[in-house]
């Protein structure tokens, strides 16, 4: 047992002995080890690896705690101020239309006057007549005014629901008036009356006159008047106005601002000038289209200026191209020579320069505005009324809507292709006494829906009709086999309009309707009727023999899906 315990005690020193070393050793590389407790140059252990990147972890989970906070703070921020707002800002109220109302004036007078006008600054357009009356609808008398009894009134009612927004009594008798003049200048009216021995320059927003100057003697001025830039140099834009006597045509110009005259009376023509209108070429230089007995001539708006007065032509641009064609005696540049001029329409107002459509005794024709040659030729002889626009295609082309008489009482409506003058529709109507010309409204996809008046051959046996066989008609160009026909109004038509009350909505049309001719004393209403509203009411006729295979209800339910745009 001793030498087993000796040895024991042996092993037992050499334990603490190499203990003791160790201890030493590690003491001695205490100052090698970096203040983390490793030594230098070595790499950390896999323990000490994990306790590091757990600790990395935890503080960027309290970064992104932080961060999620500030957004839903910011969030909730954003949303408070949004509600805060919605209180404090009130939203747009849309204008409450009625579908159809009806002003009646019994014992009164109407004209060939109807404007559509945004008169009471609510983006909603309004309709402005003319009633010869003793006494306007707000209680406005003749008398109050000092005027002789009947007077004119130029009234203002509210598209929405027939309401007089304010009525402007005038002076008899009435003559002419011409609204929209304030498009475009620095002009503080709109309307621009005719009346007795007066022009007075009418504010639409409110009725007032904010000019009347007597008319210059010797004149007897027609529409349309001329909105010319400034020529006095008030930094308002001024007007022209043209009046054809028997035996030759003269203009003046007069203030925008005041109404007063600028310069002399110009003699323009030696001849009368059945009518007459306004021109813009490519270069912006403006000039006055005269019709008259020996076709279409052009006067350049610096001519007569300069002859109104001494350099009042300046800052007025000229077009070589078309003085180039200009007679050098007087100034007229021919257009179109005919002995049968009836009507000249200018194509589209924005376009820069519009085209220009003819009407004479022999055909149609469509003139280039910018070089003045003929783009093509329709053959007719008997064109009825002054022909419309509309799309019947997308080519972004107006087409040209002529009604032209067949013999019979009867009519063919026919729609020619803006861009060759083909026929694009056709339709005989019986021609009903005092049918309003064409109309149409311009659709979200880029065609138009058209409106005419007359009857369906096959629905009377009679070819002398009277205004209670008057239907009116809408044509979808995608539908065209198939119209519309509604019963309309059966009394006398003075004037009729189709259009849009608002900014792409309420297609609606106008009509103003009295006795047998304007100006007569009896029953005057003015109506305006939602489009759409027809359209229930309405019978599908099929005017082609081929038919169409949609059902009388899938043709209804393809127009009341209409959705209107300005064009």
């Amino acid at each position: 047992m001793a030498p087993y315990i000796g040895r024991i005690k042996s092993v037992g020193w050499q334990c603490t002995e190499a203990a003791m070393e160790a201890t030493n050793h590690a003491t001695e590389g205490d100052l090698l080890k970096g203040e983390d407790g490793t030594e230098a140059g070595a790499a950390p252990s896999q323990t000490e690896q994990k306790k590091k990147s757990f600790k990395e972890v935890l503080g960027f989970a309290k970064l992104t705690h932080w961060r999620t906070a500030v957004f839903f703070f910011s969030l909730f921020l954003c949303l408070m101020i949004v509600f805060a707002f919605s209180f404090v800002l009130p939203c747009p109220v849309r204008p409450q239309y009625v579908s159809e109302w009806n002003r009646t004036f019994s014992q009164a007078a109407t004209y060939d006057f109807l404007a559509i006008e945004d008169t009471g600054k609510d983006k909603v357009r309004d309709i402005l007549f003319v009633l010869k009356d003793t006494e306007g609808s707000q209680n406005n008398t003749c008398a109050d005014e000092g005027l002789p009894s009947p007077c004119v009134f130029l009234i203002a009612v509210d598209g929405t629901d027939g309401e007089t927004l304010w009525e402007r009594p005038l002076a008899p008798e009435f003559h002419w008036a011409q609204c929209g003049l304030d498009e475009d200048t620095d002009r503080t009216w709109d309307c621009l009356v005719s009346h007795s021995d007066q022009l007075t320059a009418v504010d639409k927003y409110t009725g007032v006159v904010r000019w009347r100057q007597p008319r210059p003697p010797g004149l007897s001025s027609a529409v349309p008047v001329l909105s010319v830039t400034d020529l006095d140099g008030d930094k308002v834009h001024d007007v022209a106005v043209v009046a054809s006597g028997t035996t030759q045509t003269q203009l003046v110009f007069l203030s925008g601002k005041t109404g007063t005259q600028i310069g002399s009376v110009v003699d323009l023509d030696s001849t009368k000038a059945d009518k007459h209108l306004f021109h813009y070429t490519s270069k912006y230089s403006y000039y006055l289209l005269l019709q008259t007995e020996t076709g279409l001539y052009g006067l350049a708006l610096w001519r007569i200026a300069a002859k109104a007065k001494a350099g009042m032509e300046r800052g007025l641009k000229k077009d070589n191209r078309w003085e180039s064609k200009a007679n050098a005696t007087s100034g007229l540049v021919p257009i179109y020579e005919s002995d049968s001029v009836r009507h000249v329409l200018r194509t589209r107002k924005m376009d820069n320069p519009a085209n220009l459509l003819l009407v004479t005794g022999k055909e149609v024709v469509l003139i280039d505005g910018k070089n003045l040659q003929m783009q093509w030729r329709f053959n007719t002889s008997t064109v009825l009324r002054e022909p419309s626009f509309g799309y019947f295609n997308k080519d972004d082309l107006l087409d040209v809507v002529v009604e032209e008489g067949i013999g019979n009482n009867t009519k063919r409506v026919i729609i020619l292709d803006g861009r060759s003058g083909g026929v694009l529709w056709r339709v005989n109507l019986l021609d009903s006494p005092n049918s309003p010309q064409p109309a149409s409204i311009y659709t979200t996809n880029s065609f138009s829906i058209f409106m005419f008046w007359g009857m369906m051959p096959s629905e009377t046996n009679s070819s002398v009709l009277s205004t209670s066989d008057r239907h009116s008609y809408m044509l979808h160009p995608l539908y065209s086999k198939v119209v519309l026909e509604s019963t309309n109004v059966m009394d006398h038509i003075i004037t009729f309009k189709a259009t849009l009350l608002e900014h792409g909505r309420h297609a609606c049309y106008i009509l103003l309707t009295g006795l047998g001719k304007e100006g007569a004393e009896g029953t005057v209403v003015l109506r305006k009727r939602k489009l759409k509203q027809d359209i229930p009411e309405s019978r599908v006729l099929r005017i082609d023999t081929s038919g169409s295979p949609e059902t009388v209800e899938d043709i209804k339910v393809v127009f009341n899906r209409l959705r209107f745009s300005d064009d």
